[in-house]
């Protein structure tokens, strides 16, 4: 056979392969191109979803009406951090075992409120003073609403010393704390002895109250009771560390101390999370980001 025969011939049985291997090729690249369409889709789903999921892991662990943490949450981490103490303890580390506070809180006066303002506008009320309070703890603390107007403060590394000083700082901030006001005058003055809500609060330490979080609850319970029958506004601590300092009351302001930073009266900063500005000022002029546990309540390594 000549040449130019076998040339033509090589080229009749090569054409169905180069149109087959067009046609692959074409193939190939619609293949790889729905792959990527498809790798999107899912990848804007699966973040979708981590969305979602975020947010169902947030609103079931905050309390619709405050905003901060709620009774479940704060019972994962009293649990958590009783555990962190107690392995501390174990390993019989050189600074010794890791102390732990609680404070049991409750709201007094707040049935005048809702007489005066009706119970939506006293939620308002209620969730504006729960992240003022919320300012003052650090954010390694928890702070949660434990049930109606009582509330469950968590503070890891945290003594007899500290406890109170948090304490103070606390019945202190919810006797002056400036309620919010829908009125379209004039702001009246705060009034001078306060806003007619107090708080008393009851304080207990791990391992002297307990090591187990019912037990501290316990005491925190009973040291609330004491604080109740005196009066309110003002905290009491367990028999086991009464002597550490005197309770407070009314006339005294709160200190600052250096476990826990400066009070907001000093700390004029506007910290985020909070609806209002540091006391004294007007709570409706600088609105802010509405709160979440993440931001405000909870702690480091929790966000959480």
């Amino acid at each position: 056979m000549s040449t130019p025969l076998l040339v033509q011939a090589l080229a009749v049985l090569s054409a169905p392969a180069l149109a087959g291997a067009t046609v692959l090729g074409l193939r190939l690249r619609r293949g790889r191109a729905e792959a990527a369409a498809r790798e999107h889709r899912l990848r804007e789903r699966v973040a979708e979803l981590e969305g979602r999921c975020a947010e169902l892991e947030r609103t079931a662990s905050c309390d619709p009406l405050t905003g901060v943490w709620n009774y479940r949450h704060l019972q994962l981490t009293l649990d958590r951090e009783i555990e962190r103490a107690r392995r501390a303890e174990r390993a019989e580390q050189p600074e010794g075992p890791r102390p732990l506070a609680v404070l049991l809180l409750e709201i007094a006066g707040f049935e005048a409120v809702v007489a005066e303002h009706g119970r939506a506008r006293a939620g308002a009320i209620l969730r504006d003073l729960a992240q003022r309070l919320a300012m003052e703890i650090r954010r390694a603390d928890t702070l949660g609403r434990y049930s109606g107007e009582e509330f469950l403060v968590v503070l890891p590394d945290t003594g007899a010393e500290g406890a109170a000083q948090v304490a103070e700082r606390l019945v202190w901030s919810v006797r002056r704390h400036l309620l919010l006001d829908w009125s379209s005058g004039t702001r009246e003055p705060r009034p001078a002895q306060g806003n007619g809500l107090t708080a008393a609060v009851g304080v207990a330490v791990l391992p002297e109250d307990g090591t187990h979080a019912a037990v501290l609850l316990r005491a925190a319970d009973r040291a609330l009771a004491e604080a109740r029958a005196a009066g309110g506004d003002c905290w009491r601590a367990s028999p086991h560390h009464q002597g550490t300092r005197p309770p407070s009351t009314p006339s005294q302001p709160p200190t600052s101390g250096t476990e826990h930073g400066p009070t907001a009266e000093d700390d004029c900063s506007g910290k985020p999370g909070s609806l209002s500005p540091c006391a004294g000022g007007d709570p409706l002029s600088q609105p802010v980001a509405s709160h979440t546990p993440a931001t405000v309540a909870g702690p480091r390594d929790v966000r959480s």
